[in-house]
């Protein structure tokens, strides 16, 4: 049932901004991180950390504080992350996708007083009474490494999850969480200085966390993929190519994409040691299309299941093509070696083989709770009566899953109100919550719908007696001024009543799906009248899966997020010709907008360069 519990020398291990500078000295014109044609090598990126480190000292910044962070993905990013280790303190990400009424929420209930940002980021922070310290701006400071003042069992980072109350929750992980997960896994990966990693995922994000020190603390090199590559599967998978990449981290869903574009392409070259799982559950049919092109060899594909409470990875579990005729679900394998994997009934006792139970994590990875949430961190963090440990903790994950007759663990699903988006946690009753702050909202009910596989959309389902044609808009706007757009539902359908069960509870599986409820909110769509709005209007439908596209359709209002967001944007540059930025879609989402901003873009690139110019609008012209 358990592994047995392994003893680890807290005063022997070294926060990861040490292990860091060891390996500094020690390969010091190794480059550390690349992106876009930049590079830094380990004592390049060293030195710039280090004048964080110092500036922050000087300010105040004290061990086991926090400092916050809202930068856009890049190589700075990883520098300051590192000078705030370095410094003493932990990190807070504010991804700069976060609405600034939820960064002004997350930086209140953490009482963080200093944030790093970026000059064209900082007016999202006005109304925040924190410090400011811009990082496009020269620091002046030591370079030298500052003097180690912080423990292991101080705090690492902060990462806030979505709260079934409406209130985000903020993770606290120590130094010793993530210094131990490395040792623990290292007979598994062996990583080593010729290892190359993508950090793919958002810092918000604690796949992140394994992304990044997998390079950097065996000497490897991180490539910080740019925002839009991450959202075209076809640009990621060229970036696995030519930057040689051999470990790579990938929710399911995204992964999927990456086989998609690669079966449209011929077999590629890749430099893959690993392929390595986590955020969500694997289906395991959908890796039949690699394993029949690449093998199960090389790269390995391992499957780890974790979450954030438990400091990234639990469990480890290699998926062999055999696997695939197994008839099992989701196998998520044993726990990594210093935690333990209980699976409990409702009476926190274990459950026989074969048969479902709650999985309870405990060991070395379980975080310190949840920051200024004491109530909340005693119901999640309760005492482990098994490993004999004065005040060892076991963490009730909500998830469920079974073992089988070999040992394996077979992920299952969650036994509460959440689920998984592209790898982000979602507390469904975060969503209702907000909902029914709109006065004339009664009932409302979401859900994440999966009516086309690979697929997963959220819906929600609302009882109102406002009328108003463009009520939808106002719940939408409502949300995106609270919340990441991957918690804004794709879809809003209004009924006269919510779906019950015999027993008076809401009936989820009597919910229709959104292609049944005509949107009575939606105008008659006009059709294209230019050759950019035609265009613009044909991308919309591919990538949305749809077929009626007019001229003053929203792409976020007809179920677009942030992935499908940069892959029209990407699918628009292959066919135009004109270099669009990302957040023109944001700024411009309907159909109309963005030809305008085509045709006005492609017109002054003809005013600059006639003959390269006349080429883009003939191609638009087709």
């Amino acid at each position: 049932m358990t592994r047995a519990w392994v003893e680890i020398d807290l005063g022997a291990l070294l926060r990861n901004a040490e292990r860091f500078e060891r390996q500094a000295a020690s390969t010091p014109d190794a480059i550390a991180i690349t992106c876009d044609g930049h590079s830094l090598t380990y004592a390049e990126l060293n030195r710039r950390a280090n004048r964080i480190a110092h500036h922050l000292r000087a300010l105040g910044v004290a061990p086991n504080e926090l400092v916050g962070l809202r930068m856009e993905r890049g190589i700075e990013l990883v520098v300051a992350i590192l000078g705030i280790l370095k410094s003493g303190a932990g990190y807070l990400p504010l991804d700069p996708a976060y609405p600034q009424a939820r960064v002004a929420y997350m930086l209140e209930d953490s009482r963080v007083s200093v944030v790093l940002t970026e000059k064209s980021l900082a007016p999202d922070l006005a109304s925040s009474p924190v410090e400011i310290v811009l990082l496009d701006e020269p620091i002046a400071a030591p370079e030298t490494d500052p003097p180690c003042v912080s423990r292991t069992d101080h705090l690492a980072y902060v990462i806030y999850t979505s709260g079934s109350t409406g209130r985000p929750k903020g993770v606290q992980i120590t130094h010793y969480n993530v210094t131990r997960l490395f040792d623990a896994t290292d007979a598994w990966f062996h990583f080593d200085r010729h290892d190359v990693w993508t950090l793919f995922h958002s810092y918000a994000f604690d796949f992140s966390v394994w992304e990044l020190w997998g390079a950097l603390l065996y000497g490897g090199r991180v490539v910080v993929v740019p925002y839009w590559v991450s959202r075209s599967p076809e640009a990621f998978r060229d970036l696995l190519v030519n930057e040689r990449v051999s470990v790579l981290n990938q929710t399911p869903a995204a992964f999927g994409q990456l086989i998609n574009a690669d079966l449209s392409s011929p077999k590629a070259d890749y430099a893959l040691r690993y392929v390595i799982f986590g955020g969500e559950a694997l289906e395991l049919q959908a890796l039949r299309p690699w394993f029949e092109r690449y093998g199960d060899e090389q790269p390995l594909l391992v499957n780890m299941y974790g979450i954030t409470e438990t400091t990234v990875h639990v469990t480890y579990r290699p998926i062999r093509l055999a696997d695939l005729d197994s008839g099992h679900g989701s196998v998520i394998g044993t726990p990594i070696p210093d935690l333990q994997l209980y699976l409990l009934d409702s009476c926190g006792k274990p459950v026989p083989v074969g048969i479902p139970g709650e999985i309870h994590v405990g060991g070395a990875g379980v975080a310190r709770g949840y920051l200024n949430r004491g109530e909340l961190t005693a119901q999640r963090f309760i005492d482990d009566p098994f490993s004999g440990r004065a005040g060892a903790k076991l963490y009730r994950t909500g998830d469920l899953a079974r073992r089988l007759e070999d040992g394996d663990i077979e992920y299952i699903g969650r036994i509460d109100h959440q689920v998984k988006i592209r790898g982000f946690r979602v507390e469904l009753g975060e969503i209702e919550a907000a909902l029914l702050q709109q006065p004339t909202v009664q009932h409302v009910a979401v859900i994440a719908r999966e009516d086309k596989p690979g697929d997963k959309r959220l819906v929600a389902y609302f009882v109102s007696n406002n009328e108003d044609p463009d009520f939808v808009d106002q719940l939408r706007a409502s949300l995106r001024a609270t919340m990441p757009d991957y918690m804004v539902p794709a879809h809003f359908i209004r009924l006269s009543r919510l779906p019950l069960t015999h027993n008076g509870k809401l009936d989820r599986k009597a919910l229709p799906p959104p292609d049944l409820i005509p949107n009575a909110t939606r105008p008659t769509p006009v059709a294209p009248r230019t050759p950019p709005e035609e265009l613009v209007a044909r991308l919309f439908g591919e990538v949305l899966n749809r077929k009626d596209i007019g001229v003053y359709d929203d792409f976020f209002d007809l179920g677009g997020d942030s992935l499908k967001a940069a892959r029209l944007m990407a699918r628009l540059r292959a066919a135009s010709g004109v270099d669009l930025p990302l957040r023109n879609l944001f700024e411009r989402p309907t159909v109309a907008q963005m030809a305008e901003a085509l045709a006005a873009l492609s017109w002054a690139a003809a005013s600059a360069e006639p003959a390269r110019g006349a080429g883009k609008r003939e191609q638009l012209e087709l």
